[in-house]
């Protein structure tokens, strides 16, 4: 697993316009896994800060509760409506990986939290960039792994 910074190392303006769709609204969607294994969708914020992706959550939440039995997460970044046909779109993006606690209450402090609640630092294993290409008769996708680097698909 990788953090954001060696993210940002490997491939940078893939990293770069990730975090832009990232930062652009301010929650994002999460999904965990439920005790019994079936999926749940939180909304969440996160930041990023030191070279890390940070995520926060209330004390006893249920994707707190999910997160602390089972690290394994997704995050997507808010879905904005179609361009008009003439032009591209920004896209939008989403990571895997698992979340890994930090029991600091001085930097959840620092992220904006009041110092008490849950904080967990991403570790991150894919992350994925899709969007509409140029001309619109087509996705590109972009894939960056752990070990693998950076691909583009295009799908028509």
């Amino acid at each position: 697993m990788a953090s954001w910074r060696q993210v940002a190392e490997s491939a940078p303006e893939f990293a770069d316009t990730v975090r832009a769709l990232f930062d652009a609204h301010r929650h994002k969607t999460l999904a965990t896994l439920r005790k019994d294994g079936s999926p749940r969708i939180s909304g969440i914020e996160a930041n990023f800060a030191d070279g890390e992706l940070w995520l926060g959550s209330m004390d006893g939440s249920r994707k707190t509760k999910d997160l602390l039995r089972d690290p394994r997460l997704a995050l997507h970044s808010a879905s904005e409506d179609p361009p008009e046909a003439a032009s591209p779109s920004r896209g939008d993006a989403k990571l895997s990986g698992r979340a890994v606690e930090v029991k600091d209450p001085e930097r959840l402090a620092s992220l904006g939290g009041n110092g008490s609640g849950n904080l967990f630092r991403v570790e991150i294993e894919e992350m994925v960039l899709t969007r509409v290409g140029d001309p619109p008769d087509h996705l590109v996708i972009e894939l960056w792994r752990e070990g693998e680097g950076l691909r583009q698909m295009k799908r028509r």
